[in-house]
Formats: structure tokens, C-alpha cells, sequence
């Protein structure tokens, strides 16, 4: 029996010259090289480093490329129901720089055809809008079914500190890849003592199912409504009014993309 036995080992072993042991193989290609099934019974250590190390629960093997040791690394599966909306991104940024629209610079504008979704922001600089260049950020949409969305919030001023104010109209618009996706209108309305009048304009608009690819969003605001007085949008409507300073004039925008998952970033750690 135990002749049997060591036949047997003798009859499946290979070993070369190059001290390359192989089993089931007559020309081993590495230092052991198994031709057929391996059963582990028991625990497995890597030699990373010079350091060995049996890796941790629920850790997986992955290679780190041709000439490199295996490693250990923890799987990042996450748990998605199918056709759901998933926060994928949201970031928010201010901008203290701001407008300062002077009377001169107000137009007059048919709102109604001139203020509709898709007409460009280049075409809305030529009928009075002026950007918040500070506001101007890039998002990413990763999956062909998504849902973005702007929130937008500044302070809006007129620079009568020792007199009446006056009712003067104006606008803001969200602009996606230079293309309105949003827009509000509103009034700072007249006061009947000084004290450089001033309003929070909080505006909210979205977009749905842009193209997979990196976008760019930016907001703009022009003034309707001539005067006397200059109209600070994200500033002080004048370098000397006291009442608010360039922190609480500044203007914010938060954008937050909500996808259903397509494509994942790398599953391991």
C-alpha cells in the first residue's frame, strides 16, 4: 500500500530544474502551477509589502497587474431599487462679487416671448442680462434618466439711504450649457423712507434628462424698470450704504442631481 501511495505522487508531480513544481503538468509555468481544482481548506496569506496578511472579513483578491502581488480590497456594492431616483451629486458656491445695475443700463423687453426655456444666455446679453460670473460651475450627469436641480438665492438692494425708494422690476435666470432653464421676475418695491430697501430673492428651477456628459450652469439677471437709483444684485447697491455688507448681499446657488444609476464607479477599495 504505501508503494502504491508514493507512485502515485512520483506519477503527478513535475518538477523542473527551475525548482517550478507543477501538478497535473508536465511544464510548469510558474513557481507551482496546478492543473486542475484547488481546495482550501484552512486560511490564505499574502506576502504584500513584506508584510503578511490574511485580509479582513468579506475582503476579496484582486490583481494588481502583470509582475505585481495580488491584494486584498473591500468590495463597494451598493444597494439601488430598480427606477428609482438616487442622489448622485450636490454641491452649493457662492459669489460675493455681485451686479450693480445703474438705471442707464435697465431695458425694455417683451417678457412674455423674450423670457422662454432654451433662448441662450448670449441672445438674453444683447436685451440687458449681465452674469454672476462667480455662479458659473460644471455638474456631471452619469445616467440617461435624471433629474437636476438649481436653487438660487440673493439679495436684491436699491441705494435710496436718505429717500424714497422707487418700484423697480427685474429679473434672474438659471442657464444650463448657456440655455435658460429657469426664470423669475420680480419687483423691489418703493419705500416710502430711505434706509436702502432690499429683498431675499430665492429662486428654484430644474432640469430634466440632460444628456449623459459635463454641463455647465450659470445664472444672470437683467433690470426692467428705469430711475434714479442703481440696483445691487449679490452686493450692496452702493459702496456706502451701511445697512447690509458684501457677506449678507452674496449670492449662493446649490445644485443637486438626482439620477436612476447606469453606470458605477469602481466596486473595491
Amino acid at each position: 500500500m504505501m508503494k502504491f501511495f508514493l507512485l502515485i505522487i512520483v506519477g503527478s508531480l513535475s518538477i523542473n530544474a527551475f525548482s517550478q513544481v507543477g501538478i497535473d503538468t508536465k511544464s510548469p509555468q510558474a513557481s507551482l502551477d496546478i492543473n486542475g481544482d484547488l481546495g482550501l481548506r484552512k486560511r490564505l496569506f499574502l506576502n504584500n509589502d513584506n508584510k503578511e496578511s490574511q485580509g479582513l472579513s468579506e475582503q476579496v483578491l484582486v490583481s494588481q497587474g502583470e509582475g505585481l502581488a495580488p491584494t486584498w480590497k473591500t468590495l463597494r456594492i451598493p444597494i439601488y431599487e430598480p427606477n428609482k431616483f438616487y442622489l448622485i451629486f450636490n454641491d452649493s458656491f457662492s459669489d460675493q462679487t455681485g451686479l450693480r445695475i445703474t438705471s442707464g443700463q435697465a431695458v425694455t423687453s417683451n417678457l412674455s416671448t423674450d423670457l422662454v426655456e432654451g433662448t441662450s444666455l448670449e441672445t438674453l446679453k444683447t436685451r440687458g442680462f449681465f452674469e454672476i460670473a462667480g455662479l458659473s460651475k460644471n455638474f456631471t450627469v452619469n445616467s440617461k434618466s435624471s433629474k437636476v436641480y438649481f436653487q438660487f438665492e440673493t439679495v436684491v438692494q436699491q441705494n435710496n439711504s436718505t429717500s424714497n425708494g422707487e418700484d423697480i422690476k427685474y429679473a434672474c435666470g438659471i442657464f444650463v450649457d448657456d440655455l435658460l432653464k429657469s426664470v423669475r421676475i420680480n419687483t423691489l418695491f418703493n419705500s416710502t423712507t430711505g434706509g436702502s430697501t432690499f429683498l431675499t430673492h430665492t429662486q428654484i428651477g430644474g432640469a430634466t434628462n440632460l444628456t449623459v456628459a459635463e454641463h455647465t450652469v450659470k445664472v444672470a439677471c437683467a433690470r426692467y424698470t428705469t430711475g434714479t437709483r442703481s440696483l445691487g444684485i449679490g452686493k450692496k447697491a452702493d459702496d456706502n450704504i451701511a445697512n447690509i455688507n458684501e457677506f449678507m448681499a452674496q449670492s449662493s446657488l446649490k445644485v443637486d442631481v438626482y439620477e436612476i444609476p447606469q453606470n458605477f464607479n469602481s466596486i473595491v477599495n
